[in-house]
């Protein structure tokens, strides 16, 4: 993975595109994150972040000249709430082939008023029930979904079911799941964060014994306790000593124990 960091902005390739747009090419660095965005200094109409491995779209500093979003075959999975603050002449997001998974997901998306083209293909929300009417109901400015014309037929069929009894209790449950959904991802994410946080407390040399006691195991199960106790940081003083009471002997040069904590 590379760190998307001012130089590489600057290095990147510019261009103006087919559409007389001038556009930033940072395809296919395997960028984790979005960072440092303020080294474009508002200059560019469209960026193109496809094949990366972004999993949130967010940290934008506000940029009111981009127009265009290429974000293709990422790890998206969630877009931050305030995104329309950041940019706000956003008019193109394409999304294809990346992990939204709930109708609800999109909600952040609605808030971006001048928005008229969205592809979501190849992800799993574009499989749900009512996919393609709850985008037409929600996304009203929007003329284009998965590069197909919102018909005004279409739309209004989709008004007139969002609308209805059923409809909004359709839409109740699509938000309930977002909500539960989210909640989930906020949990993964602190748990992430911790983790990091206690593994950066723990010595290189320490992680090191860990990983080379992985190596000599003898069994699954000493493998997974010692594999839980690598991604969590918590080190016990029995496994630093050599004295870890009645618990699994570690084949390790040091006849090393590990007692779980």
């Amino acid at each position: 993975m590379v760190k998307l960091t001012p130089e590489l902005i600057n290095q990147s390739m510019q261009y103006m595109n087919p559409c007389r747009d001038r556009e930033l090419d940072l395809r296919g660095y395997k960028i984790p994150q979005i960072e440092n965005m303020g080294a474009t200094l508002d200059q560019f109409d469209t960026i193109d972040f496809s094949d990366n491995d972004i999993r949130k779209l967010d940290g934008f500093p506000r940029l009111p000249r981009l127009k265009c979003l290429l974000l293709n075959n990422n790890r998206i999975v969630r877009i931050s709430e305030d995104l329309h603050e950041s940019l706000p002449s956003l008019q193109s997001v394409i999304l294809t082939g990346n992990n939204i998974q709930e109708l609800g997901d999109l909600e952040p998306l609605t808030k971006l008023a001048n928005l008229e083209t969205l592809s979501l293909l190849t992800n799993p929300v574009s499989t749900k029930q009512h996919y393609r009417e709850y985008v037409a109901f929600r996304f009203p400015s929007l003329r284009l979904l998965d590069f197909r014309k919102i018909k005004q037929k279409e739309r209004e069929a989709a008004n007139v079911l969002f609308k209805s009894k059923k409809g909004k209790e359709v839409h109740k449950e699509i938000m309930r799941k977002a909500k539960q959904a989210g909640g989930q991802a906020g949990l993964a994410a602190n748990a992430g964060s911790t983790e990091k946080q206690t593994m950066q407390n723990a010595s290189p040399a320490d992680i090191q014994k860990i990983r080379e006691a992985i190596k000599r195991a003898t069994n699954l199960h000493e493998v997974e306790r010692l594999t839980r106790m690598l991604q969590s940081g918590q080190i016990s003083g029995e496994f630093l000593n050599g004295n870890f009471g009645a618990t699994h002997q570690l084949p390790t040069a040091r006849g090393w124990r590990l007692m779980m904590i």
